[in-house]
């Protein structure tokens, strides 16, 4: 057995980057986006290729496994290993040279495809592949696996991209292998030519062959390639810490075609045929995958193909072309960049997508990347249907349909051993079938666990002991990623499922979309990493905190990963008490973008609530937790004994503030927001009120009620503007009124919550009998009740009734003042949309309203980084910042004066307010200013 703290040591001792052997360290690496799992010794972040060579030398010297990791979304499991795991993210991850003249670059292993387009586009160039996993892959991930993307029918695979390599070896030699046997190991020449017949013969001649060791490039004909032959080879043969990649011209316009079919079939047939047209790509997807099909000719099935050429108009010419030489149902050309990246976006969001059934049952990996020769793709899905309904199994098969290769996800049941066994059985019959169809067991993501057993299928047994040959050149010792590609582990061993409880664990949500188990639902993050880019795009949310830290540990992969290590028990070893879940989820903003951006849709925002519930349970909280998770308790005492113009006064003394803040557990950088002189609630009741008009319940929020009533006055306004009859809640004198529980959830007191919650179930039971609207004017107690009621009061029948009810203040007056036309404010617009509102309510019905109303403009993206409580608690300010200055600040201060500076939420108007000295205002407030100035200030 390994000596873990004196390797840890001795590593330390020789490297200048993090060594990492704390029980979070190992959990974030556990799993890649396979089924697999297995548990490292330690992790090492190195600086250089000294660091690299360093790690080697002190595992080969105890006979340490050493696993080279990119951006961990391999889908095989050769990302993961039970020895020293090498994360090339954290520093080796640049850009060293790019070269426009002879159209190369030099790159680090750790550098994600995005930066490298990023750098490549303004010289006209890219880099030819292009996997969906795009904004968070590593070239070296990419080098290894021999990745390629959907644009390969024009530019190849990575292998055909990659001229010169930096490797070094298992046992410290340091080669550079280029072609013409340049940067060989000793004896690579001889084995190959000692066996240049099987070379020739033994290796199917198709686009998309991944699967085994590529020794066919070393071949003289094929220019003894060893670089070539090196990519593929998943991190076994040796460590890459430098590589030279060419670029290709990027066209200057591109048109996509979609061409809908009938079935997948048809569209699997044709899509051969159109390959002499010259497209970019050739993707395919069928019915069973698109949740919705808006946007898509109608059909059963797509094909999206995208045309290249140095205008517009040569692109849609070329797009037309291909249009009319396929025989289709019907078809769409777009050449609006925006409309395309929608498109595309349906078809990348499949990898995530696909992981669940229609019915919601799970899907997995392990068969998602077989190829064949796109002449043979139409018979070999009917085969591949056909042998999927002999077991009883279902999958929804897309991908590169112009290159043969076909991703799919299938409903194994990988909890159970009988599932296993039909996994096992599947796998070795469609093995079989692959092979009967002249086809590769990996066209894309490497065989890793999932194939490398097998190979003998599609090689022969010779050709397998060829790869074990060339491996024991390259690693003798056997030190780099074993049990990979030869000699491997079964394919159904070390699945990541088998550790997991038997039994659900008890738990306060209720889990709906996961059948009520907490352990599927943290089963729900299958490793895509869609969490771990680095800029938001558009409207995206997920995941600031790590855009904001860069750290895995604070991704929402990286919070499943150490809640599924929770529930294993394994490494994490305290349950609900865990530090190390605690102090990842901590820095959680419980932004909730995860729940819309993520492609299986983790809520990890619930999975936080759920953890300190437990966490805490019977245990002091933070002083956080009693000063804002109880704030409503504390605002409604405020009102009750009219102090607030006294603690307006006390919170601007330094010396008070200062210390109220470090015991109530809020950062010291914080300014304490003022609590309004007269609560909402007291201005309503002293006003006259439209008796006449459709009926609709205000909901007085404590935000509104108690912080900023103006909103809530701004939206009686403008609902009676529009004909509206507004109502509010009933309440009770001394009980207190209506509480959405947000501040409950947000800091786990989950008990405390469902107890509020029920209270507001019982005074609200007269407008659930009369079925009227409720308008939430707050986006995140809009959300909170729409989403965390009916989840944490999944027993009460009058959760889903309450929270099927609850309108925005747009969807109100869209929905119940149809006729109604807003004041014409006719200004631009900048500011954020809220995250809760992005993610749980959508504002397609706010975008309408905008518009009508003559206010221009896009709300950015991302998270104002307040978010509730989180950027108000000591430790946390940071953060908070760097989430505002993503995009929000940016947009603000970048806005042209006379710009209306939206915020609906109350945190992202502090946030404004304090860290920009700007006044955001919510959009009710802008109509109703608008309101008064076409009347002249009658109301």
């Amino acid at each position: 057995m390994t000596d873990l703290s004196g390797l840890e040591a001795e590593l330390r001792g020789v490297v200048r980057g993090e060594v990492g052997f704390d029980a979070t360290a190992r959990a974030l690496v556990t799993m890649d986006a396979s089924n697999y799992r297995r548990v490292p010794a330690g992790v090492v972040a190195p600086r250089d290729a000294e660091d690299v060579a360093a790690v080697l030398e002190v595992c080969r010297a105890r006979g340490v496994p050493v696993v080279a990791r990119g951006g961990g979304t391999s889908i095989a499991g050769q990302a993961t290993g039970a020895g020293v795991v090498l994360d090339f993210t954290r520093h080796m991850n640049g850009l060293l040279e790019l070269d426009p003249a002879t159209r190369t670059a030099v790159v680090q292993p750790g550098l994600v495809l995005d930066r490298l387009q990023e750098a490549a586009a303004p010289h006209g160039l890219r880099f030819g592949p292009d996997p969906s996993t795009h904004s968070r892959c590593t070239l070296g991930g990419m080098i290894g696996n021999n990745s390629c993307g959907s644009h390969s029918v024009a530019w190849g695979t990575t292998a055909d991209s990659v001229r010169e390599l930096s490797v070094i070896t298992a046992r410290g030699r340091r080669l550079r292998p280029g072609r013409d046997w340049t940067g060989a190991p000793d004896g690579l020449r001889a084995l190959v030519e000692g066996d240049l017949a099987r070379l020739r013969t033994g290796f199917p001649d198709l686009p998309r062959r991944i699967s085994g060791y590529a020794l066919d490039a070393l071949l003289p004909e094929k220019g003894a390639d060893v670089a070539r032959s090196f990519c593929g080879s998943e991190g076994t043969l040796g460590i890459v810490t430098e590589a030279v990649v060419g670029l290709v011209e990027a066209p200057r316009a591109r048109a996509l075609a979609v061409l809908a079919y009938g079935d997948e079939s048809g569209a699997a047939e044709a899509a051969a045929g159109l390959l002499t047209l010259g497209p970019l790509t050739v993707e395919g997807m069928a019915a069973d995958l698109v949740r919705s099909p808006a946007g898509l000719p109608k059909g059963g099935a797509w094909l999206f193909v995208e045309t290249g050429g140095e205008t517009p108009a040569e692109a849609r010419a070329r797009a037309e072309a291909i249009v009319r030489a396929a025989d289709v149902v019907d078809s769409l050309v777009v050449t609006d960049a925006a409309a395309q990246r929608t498109l595309w976006r349906i078809r990348e969001d499949a990898s995530g997508t696909a992981t669940r059934m229609p019915d919601g049952r799970e899907a997995w990996p392990g068969w998602e990347d077989c190829a064949v020769p796109p002449a043979r793709l139409g018979p070999y899905l009917r085969d591949f249907r056909a042998l999927l309904a002999t077991h009883g199994l279902r999958g929804t098969p897309y991908g590169h349909f112009g290159d043969g290769c076909i991703h799919v996800r299938i409903d194994f049941d990988l909890l159970t051993e009988a599932g296993v066994g039909r996994f096992r059985r599947f796998s070795e019959e469609l093995a079989d079938l692959v092979v009967a169809h002249g086809g590769s067991l990996s066209g894309e993501h490497g065989d890793g666990q999932a194939r490398a057993e097998l190979l003998p299928r599609m090689y022969g047994e010779e050709t397998v002991r060829l790869f074990e040959r060339a491996k024991a050149i390259w690693d003798p010792d056997d030190l780099l990623n074993p049990g990979m590609l030869v000699r491997p582990a079964p394919l159904d061993t070390n699945l990541r499922f088998s550790v997991l409880p038997r039994r659900p664990v008890d738990v306060a949500f209720g889990y709906p979309a996961d059948g009520g188990d907490f352990r599927a639902a943290v089963r729900r993050c299958v490793g895509v990493a869609k969490c771990r880019t680095t800029t938001a795009a558009g409207p995206a949310v997920m995941c600031p905190s790590f855009r904001a830290t860069g750290e895995e540990e604070h991704s929402t992969r990286g919070r499943a990963r150490l809640l599924h290590e929770m529930l294993a028990g394994e490494l994490i070893t305290t349950g609900w008490r865990s530090p190390e879940v605690r102090d990842a989820l901590d820095l959680c903003l419980s932004c909730k973008g995860c729940r819309s951006d993520c492609p299986v849709g983790v809520d990890m925002a619930t999975y936080k609530a759920e953890f300190l519930h437990h966490h805490y349970e019977g245990r002091r909280r933070p002083a956080a937790h009693y000063t804002m998770g109880r704030l409503p308790v504390w605002l409604r005492w405020v009102a009750r004994t009219r102090t607030a113009p006294l603690l307006n006064t006390l919170a601007s003394v330094g010396t008070l503030a200062r210390a109220g803040k470090r015991l109530g557990g809020i950062a010291p950088e914080r300014r304490i927001p003022r609590i309004a002189k007269e609560p909402f609630t007291h201005w309503w009741r002293r006003r006259k009120r439209r008796t006449a008009g459709d009926l609709v319940v205000l909901w007085p929020d404590t935000f509104t009620e108690h912080l900023s009533p103006s909103v809530g006055q701004a939206a009686v306004r403008v609902l009676e503007a529009a004909g509206l009859r507004v109502v509010l809640p009933p309440s009770r004198p001394l009980g207190g009124g209506v509480c959405c529980g947000l501040t409950y959830v947000s800091t786990g007191q989950l008990d405390r919550a469902r107890a509020v919650l029920r209270r507001t179930l019982d005074l609200m039971e007269p407008v659930l009998r009369r079925g009227a609207p409720v308008v939430v004017l707050e986006p995140s107690c809009a959300a909170a009740l729409r989403g965390d009621l009916p989840e944490l009061l999944h027993d009460d029948p009058r959760a889903p009734r309450l929270a099927s009810s609850i309108l925005t203040f747009a969807e109100a007056l869209e929905r119940h003042a149809p006729d109604w036309t807003p004041p014409a404010v006719d200004r631009p617009v900048a500011g954020q949309t809220h995250c809760h509102q992005h993610a749980v309510l959508g504002d397609t019905a706010d975008r309408r309203l905008r518009e009508s109303a003559g206010l221009t403009g896009e709300l950015s993206g991302g998270c104002c980084g307040l978010a509730g409580n989180f950027g108000f608690e000591k430790g946390h300010f940071e953060v908070s910042k760097a989430c505002a200055d993503e995009q929000l600040l940016p947009a603000v201060r970048e806005a042209p004066q006379g710009t209306v500076i939206l915020a609906d939420g109350f945190s992202c108007r502090t946030q404004l307010e304090q860290l920009a000295g700007v006044r955001g205002r919510h959009l009710a407030e802008v109509l109703a200013e608008g309101l008064e100035k076409e009347t002249g200030g009658e109301e």
